[in-house]
């Protein structure tokens, strides 16, 4: 079990926080990373005057700069890793829905639904059942020349061997002490899933168009309670 405060907890993962329904998260920072990064990039649909969007931007910007500023040991070699992986295969990441960040560059995921049409691309039927390494040799070089052309496809990529991506290093249970003070909503599950809620709610303002004028405004001499609790007449 991991009871709260963190100070005796176990970063062990997918055990229980001692919180009902919570487990451990395994890798927490790039969570937290792509759902604020996620976050900030869909307030952008909402206007510049929204007082949700304005005040939304200030406490997710918070606490994104938080995230980033505690990284796991051998953050830095990795960083260098990914870097230079992404460099050779730059659409590694399309369509997983990953995120990722190293620094001030991120990666959020292929987000973008995919036609379900021919977009010109060549069609190269090949034949079923597990080919001789004569015949896998032969298919790469027909998919990776085009009158005589050669491609920026590698081999492995032609044939769905793409790399694995590596997973940004673990934080340190001090690290997730850290955090989980400065941002003070609980255990670190606890500020993912309050996130999580706050990417949703963004698509529920943009639904509603929270922003708008009322279609019926509130009758005169209206007694309502402010969130300080005071109340007054509108």
């Amino acid at each position: 079990m991991r009871p709260t405060p963190s100070s005796l907890a176990s970063l062990t993962p997918h055990v229980p926080t001692g919180l009902t329904g919570l487990f451990t998260h395994p890798l927490p920072r790039p969570h937290l990373l792509y759902l604020y990064t996620t976050t900030l990039t869909r307030l952008r649909h909402l206007p510049d005057h929204s007082v949700y969007r304005q005040s939304t931007e200030a406490l997710t910007n918070h606490r994104l700069n938080i995230v980033r500023s505690v990284k796991p040991p051998g953050y830095q070699e990795w960083a260098k890793r990914a870097e230079a992986l992404l460099e050779q295969h730059p659409n590694l990441l399309d369509g997983k829905g990953i995120g990722w960040q190293i620094g001030e560059k991120g990666q959020l995921g292929d987000e973008r639904e995919q036609a379900m049409e021919w977009d010109g691309e060549r069609i190269v039927v090949t034949p079923e059942g597990t080919r001789s390494q004569e015949e896998r040799a032969g298919q790469v070089d027909a998919l990776t020349s085009e009158d005589g052309e050669g491609g920026d496809e590698t081999e492995a990529e032609i044939l769905g061997q793409k790399p694995e991506w590596e997973p940004e290093p673990s934080l340190e249970k001090e690290q997730v002490m850290e955090l989980e003070e400065r941002i003070g909503q609980g255990l670190i599950e606890e500020v993912i899933r309050v996130a999580q809620g706050e990417l949703k709610l963004v698509d529920t303002m943009l639904e509603h168009k929270v922003w708008e004028e009322l279609e019926e405004h509130a009758p005169e001499g209206l007694r309502v309670t402010e969130s300080s609790g005071n109340e007054k007449l509108i």
